[in-house]
């Protein structure tokens, strides 16, 4: 039997041993990865209405992109970047269901982020089905099948990219800064006649550029998770283009070989990059966000510690209520292609069984890194009172606001937006299969939910698992 003395001295030894092995625990585990996810034959583009031909080249490359981290007590955090139009909730919900199955993540652990590029491929089957400008059955065929097919192969790639990040993770530090950037401006320019879409200087705007910055544990530079709150629509023509968003990663990759740049878009709904036109102009602003990117890396960041966790719910949209069936079938006579599209839409839903879902379910979704830092991932084209009102009320925290996640179905106007009116008021919807402007209380129901996860997020009381 050992010695009273002999004991103590042994469990303190395995103490300190313990407590040694627990230091020599990296707090962190990352691993990135990149894919080009260009068409390599012509197909019909995302973006604008007034589309009538397929695509006709490429400018520059469309990427995806995967960053995956994973904090000392094993929890797991995908972040997926596209330069795509969007996201649509389909392909979120089937990489979520693979990843699951294959990989054990939680839909909590999957962030996905689209650059909002108007110079890629249309992936969306409804837009390909309900385009008024489609040249007869044959072609609108044709558009589906595209976009099945694109939309097939872009999950396929998604979750062999988080596949082989997860089988590479090494150890790793993270860090966050943040710098400005000045191209975007508001876009809602008030009139005697409305809001049009044109330079409004006094519009509200976000000019932050968030940056997360990924390292080895000797010091090499392996990631850059950057945003900035602005539309990708500098460009316009019929060759596929990551737009400002990508010329930025383009430069900060050829800037720090070896380095996988990443841009998550912000609440950019409402905003626009100025001047725009030409691929000139594009490569200009792709050039001043990668400076401001470069700037955000020159002081000592701060460290991002663990422990990581994340949640994702949804909050139920209200619309507005429908006009009455004989409205509908009268605007169905609209010179107006676009407004009669959509009456017919409407119309049809009335006719199924359960008639118009009147409530969108809206992803939520909020990840903590520690207490250094917050990403707030919110749904649809975000317009920018959001992200200003989140930084406002919760000032003590360093919050990161994105849109443009998980699913990118049209605008999600603020109340102050919602009351003026115009395209991202509700005039957009026009393009959608939804039944109209939201009700008024769009703006606190995603903020109530907003504050329920970080609060619970906070506390630690939100399981990673739940997401309804």
């Amino acid at each position: 039997m050992l010695s009273r003395s002999r004991l103590c001295s042994n469990v303190v030894c395995l103490l300190l041993l313990s407590s040694t092995l627990s230091a020599a625990e990296p707090a962190w585990r990352a691993a990135t990865a990149k894919a080009k996810i260009t068409p390599a034959d012509k197909i019909w583009m995302a973006g604008y209405a007034s589309r009538n031909k397929p695509s006709e080249g490429v400018a520059l490359d469309l990427y995806a992109k995967t960053l995956v981290v994973q904090d000392a007590a094993g929890t797991r955090l995908a972040i997926v970047t596209l330069d795509l139009i969007g996201v649509p909730r389909s392909l979120r919900e089937q990489v979520e269901q693979v990843i699951a199955k294959e990989y054990g993540l939680p839909p909590s652990a999957l962030l996905m982020n689209a650059s909002h590029t108007h110079c890629g491929p249309e992936l969306r089957v409804r837009r390909a089905e309900d385009d008024v400008s489609s040249g007869g059955d044959s072609e609108q065929g044709s558009r589906v099948a595209q976009a099945l097919e694109y939309s097939a192969n872009l999950q396929k790639t998604i979750v062999a990219m988080i596949g082989d990040c997860l089988g590479r993770l090494e150890p790793a530090k993270l860090s966050y800064s943040h710098a400005r950037c000045g191209f975007a401006m508001n876009r809602r320019l008030p009139t005697a006649t409305g809001f049009n879409n044109s330079p409004y200087p006094d519009g509200p705007v976000d000019h932050a550029v968030p940056v997360l910055r990924i390292e080895a544990e000797t010091g090499e530079l392996r990631g850059i998770l950057f945003g900035y709150a602005c539309h990708n629509t500098t460009l316009s023509f019929y060759q596929f283009c990551g737009d400002y968003a990508g010329y930025a990663q383009e430069y900060l990759e050829a800037a720090h070989p070896g380095t996988v740049a990443m841009f998550v878009l912000g609440c950019g709904g409402d905003q626009n990059p100025y001047p725009r036109g030409v691929i000139e102009q594009c490569r200009q602003h792709g050039r001043s966000l990668a400076n401001a990117v470069e700037t955000a890396l020159l002081p000592a960041p701060t460290p991002v510690n663990g422990p990581l966790s994340s949640a994702i719910q949804t909050a139920a949209l209200e619309f507005a209520p429908l006009p009455e069936r004989s409205v509908l079938e009268t605007k169905t006579q609209s010179k107006n292609q676009y407004e009669a599209s959509h009456a017919r839409r409407i119309l049809a839903q009335l006719n199924q069984p359960g008639g118009v879902n009147m409530e969108y379910p809206y992803y939520v979704q909020v990840i903590r890194f520690g207490e250094a830092l917050t990403m707030i991932a919110l749904a649809g084209e975000v317009v920018v009172d959001y992200s200003l009102r989140l930084k406002r009320e919760h000032s003590g925290e360093t919050l990161w606001v994105a849109g443009y996640s998980n699913d990118v179905f049209g605008y999600v106007p603020s109340l102050r937006v919602l009351k003026e009116g115009g395209y991202e008021g509700g005039g957009a919807m026009l393009y959608t299969s939804l039944p109209g402007p939201f009700a008024e209380s769009v703006e606190e129901r995603i903020m109530d939910k907003v504050n329920e996860l970080l609060s619970q997020t906070k506390s630690g009381s939100l399981s990673g698992e739940e997401k309804k």
